[in-house]
């Protein structure tokens, strides 16, 4: 079984927003694209379909959607929710990234 981890921090956050949309059956969705500055880049979206290739993960009391071609570059990653001085903002801790850019949201393999 793959595993990707959402700190308790990241799905504080993620409720908030889902209750903002005033739709409770949203999940959060995590998509790897090509492209970035590093060759893949990481896609964030609330959502609320599901899709055939879709693994779902409940932690938290949130449910976290990576397509089964994602899930292979993001095995292992966790998401978490940092709020410092400059902003607030996700971040992925992707252990198979082997660089990634200054601003986080691209990485390489």
């Amino acid at each position: 079984m793959s595993h990707v981890t959402v700190t308790e921090n990241a799905a504080k956050r993620i409720l908030t927003l889902i209750a903002k949309r005033n739709k409770p059956n949203l999940m959060l969705r995590i998509i790897v694209l090509g492209g970035g500055c590093s060759g893949f880049q990481y896609k964030i979206e609330l959502d609320d379909q599901l899709n055939e290739d879709d693994n779902i993960f409940d932690q938290n009391n949130i449910k976290l959607v990576v397509d089964e071609t994602s899930l292979g570059l993001l095995e292992g990653m966790t998401l978490d929710y940092v709020e410092e001085l400059i902003g607030a903002s996700f971040q992925i801790k992707n252990p198979n990234a082997t660089a990634s850019c200054g601003c986080g949201n691209s990485f390489a393999i």
